[in-house]
């Protein structure tokens, strides 16, 4: 605690006016480019909630800032943006869209702290170069004329900061603080420290061995220049390299393909590019933000940072852990070259994906406290990272159940409901098919020789198809209460059901039913669930649907039903009556099923079926859809044209994304075919070195073998003889050289 306090203090007095005079200045002015950017969104959130209080201990070292000392010191967030935004930020005081340079000028020279983010997309760079230095950085193909022209005048701003600080020290006011977030894309193609321990891990102070990815030439040379700039007056301009692993949490970046194919779980198996075995250095998004908070706070000695964790994951170790959480727990190698063909992955991710570096921050155990949020990386905190995903993205399930009579129309409205959110629908019949029939493959297709985890599973799966087959012989053919639970549970709490959501078609039946479904045992090892609230969350229903319809009305419908249905329902007239007449007598208790829910303050919503409002009719569809909401899944529409974006913006966005998609093409065409070109190079050169391996073989062949070998044909031609093979034989066995 003492250190922390220091390092408020050692804060408070940095942020000071340089003439020494008070300033009753109580917030430090951070600004943070591209704000709504991944990483830029996340620091500035994180800023936002931080809080430095003082605690009076600049007067026991007879220091005189007890002022500063009696007041709290907060973040200001500022930033740029590249479009003008409806949606309400409240962790940025100002977003700068296209304002003039007067204006900005005015707001911008009073930051203390500004942080450049090159993490997220190409031509950051060249805007942070020209940041730093004051000096546009001209690329060959003039790429900065693409840049919008808000960004230009915020970063010619800075550029009036810089050279203030050049040729005018007295310009500022307090001192400043200028923070680069990098890549660890500028280590990606060092020379391992040893040769007899490869996996040795890079840290902190080898910083100077660093050689860069050919992508990220450029993304070195900035950090040189920063690191060269705060050298000149560190008491008043100071500079910080944070090296970032990749990141991800709060929705995903560059791990985000591997997330949204597996919660799709359209593909039974999730690629791994490559061999997978390449160390990956990670960092959630989050905790890197926490380390360029301490960094502003602590203020430390070293101005070079690696901001990892402590996984070491492989890539491989990564998309298992995500196949496994949100899909079938399947992946397959697939050649890295295909990354290239899947549009989601621009070449900068693709880049990221190959690394192979072994990182330890040193620093950051050493000399910055940083509360981890992931300290053991993704694989180790994968349930977290999940729910974020979910929550980060609207990827939440919705869970319904439909209930009512026979012949009401269920399974009907059930499948309009599915098709219209793209939900599971869960049918009684068909998912006791499903459980058998994959017990039994399970049981075919697992040697019996095998000593293992998979021979245990399919000695599992024997136990429980012969508890299905027992409880079916002594019920009559129909499986009992505790049996159909345990199946719909497996069910609902399968990834499928977990990531997208179901539809419960009439089940379950009775209230004890119910009670067992979604009941949770309080003796059960899950910390999550408190003893208040005894039923699984996880599965419990969100919507309960009741329809209904007069008992003549019902009667009707099957009377019209073609025989092939009331085969499949079993709804001959007197098994219907039946049914009905115990559907009646459960829901006339006080103990039915809609009874239950109505006890967890589930409001059943009750719709009666009529010949107006029937299921066919997309009315009915309508009442639903209103009192459910909108979808929750990728189909869902865009959050910004629900709240009213302007047709400009849209306009803008549409074009953006278009040129990015060509830029992309085009250096996806560049990239295969230098990869075709070096393919070709290696080829030519495995032909020399073949070529030159074989001169010695030619020269023998020649001088020994050719010249024996043709005096040898010559002599068999004159003699004539009856075995020619024998005779040539004979004559290289006597004249052998």
């Amino acid at each position: 605690m003492a250190t922390d306090n220091n390092a408020n203090l050692e804060t408070c007095r940095r942020f000071w006016r340089t003439d020494g005079k008070m300033d009753i200045h109580t917030q430090i002015r951070v600004f943070i480019n591209d704000i709504d950017s991944f990483t830029s969104k996340c620091i500035a959130k994180c800023l936002s909630k931080h809080t430095i209080e003082g605690d009076g201990s600049a007067e026991k070292e007879g220091r005189t800032l007890k002022s500063c000392d009696s007041v709290p010191l907060s973040y200001e967030v500022v930033g740029t943006s590249s479009f003008v935004s409806e949606e309400i930020r409240p962790f940025v005081l100002e977003a700068y869209v296209q304002l003039s340079r007067e204006n900005v000028l005015q707001k911008l020279m009073e930051c203390d702290v500004i942080i450049y983010n090159i993490t997220g997309h190409p031509e950051q760079v060249d805007e942070a170069r020209w940041a730093v230095t004051g000096r546009r950085y001209s690329h060959s193909n003039n790429h900065h004329h693409h840049h919008h022209h808000h960004k230009q005048e915020v970063f010619s701003i800075l550029c009036c900061i810089f050279a203030a600080l050049h040729d005018n020290k007295r310009h500022f006011k307090r001192p400043k603080m200028f923070i680069l977030i990098s890549t660890v894309m500028t280590w990606a193609c060092s020379e391992p420290i040893s040769s007899d321990e490869l996996e040795l891990p890079f840290t902190d102070d080898d910083f100077r061995r660093r050689i860069p990815h050919p992508n990220f030439k450029k993304h070195l040379e900035l950090e040189k220049l920063v690191a060269k700039m705060g050298k000149m007056d560190r008491a008043l301009f100071s500079t910080y390299v944070v090296v970032s692993g990749l990141q991800y949490g709060m929705g995903e970046q560059v791990f985000h393909l591997f997330f949204k194919m597996s919660w799709l779980g359209q593909e039974n198996e999730i690629a791994v590019f490559g061999e997978g075995n390449n160390i990956v250095p990670t960092i959630h998004v989050s905790d890197l933000a926490s380390v360029i908070e301490k960094v502003i706070k602590i203020q430390p000695k070293p101005y070079y940072l690696v901001a990892v964790d402590y996984s070491n994951n492989t890539m491989e170790d990564i998309v298992k852990a995500i196949a496994c959480a949100l899909g079938s727990g399947k992946f397959q190698r697939r050649p890295f070259e295909e990354a290239f063909l899947k549009q989601d992955f621009s070449i900068m991710d693709i880049d990221l994906l190959h690394v192979n570096l072994c990182m330890e921050g040193v620093h950051l155990k050493e000399l910055l406290t940083v509360h981890w949020l992931c300290e053991f990386g993704l694989v180790e905190n994968i349930e977290l990272v999940v729910e974020e995903y979910r929550q980060s993205r609207g990827l939440l399930p919705i869970r319904m159940c439909v209930l009512g009579p026979p012949a009401v129309g269920k399974s009907r409205v059930s499948q309009q409901i599915c098709d219209h959110y793209k939900l599971h629908h869960i049918r009684l019949k068909e998912t006791i098919s499903e459980t058998v029939s994959h017990l039994e493959f399970m049981i075919r297709n697992t040697p019996s020789d095998l000593d293992n985890e998979e021979s245990t599973s399919a000695t599992e799966a024997q136990e429980l198809l012969n508890i299905f087959k027992e409880n079916m012989e002594q019920n009559g053919g129909v499986l009992d209460d505790q049996v159909l639970v345990k199946v719909m549970i497996d069910k609902l709490m399968s990834n499928p059901c977990k990531n997208q959501g179901f539809v419960l078609d009439g089940f379950p039946k009775t209230y004890e039913q119910a009670k067992e479904l979604f009941h949770v045992d309080e003796h059960e090892s899950d910390e999550r669930a408190s003893l208040t609230s005894l039923y699984n969350k996880k599965i419990m229903p969100e919507f309960v649907l009741c329809l209904d319809a007069s008992d003549s009305f019902l009667k009707d419908r099957v009377i019209n039903l073609s025989e092939k249905l009331v085969q499949e329902h079993k709804y001959e007239q007197e098994h219907f009556l039946q049914l009905l007449a115990k559907y009646r007598e459960k829901n006339m208790e006080d103990d039915s099923v809609v009874t239950y829910f109505e006890e967890l303050d589930i409001k059943p919503f009750l719709i009666e079926i009529t010949s107006v409002n029937s299921p066919d009719n997309q009315l009915l569809l309508h009442q639903i859809c209103e009192r459910v909401g909108q979808p929750r899944n990728y189909e869902q529409r865009n959050h910004k044209v629900q709240h009213g974006e302007t047709e400009l913006i849209e306009t803008l966005e549409k074009a953006k994304r278009e040129q990015k998609q060509k830029d992309e093409a085009s250096q996806r065409s560049a990239h295969w075919q230098l990869w075709s070109n070096t393919l070709k190079e290696k080829r030519q050169r495995e032909v020399q070195q073949l070529e030159v391996l074989s001169v010695p073989m030619k020269t023998y062949l020649i001088e020994y073998v050719i010249s024996t070998l043709s005096q040898g044909l010559i002599a068999c031609g004159s003699a004539w003889p009856e075995d020619p093979i024998d005779f040539l034989a004979e004559y290289l066995i006597k004249n052998n050289p």
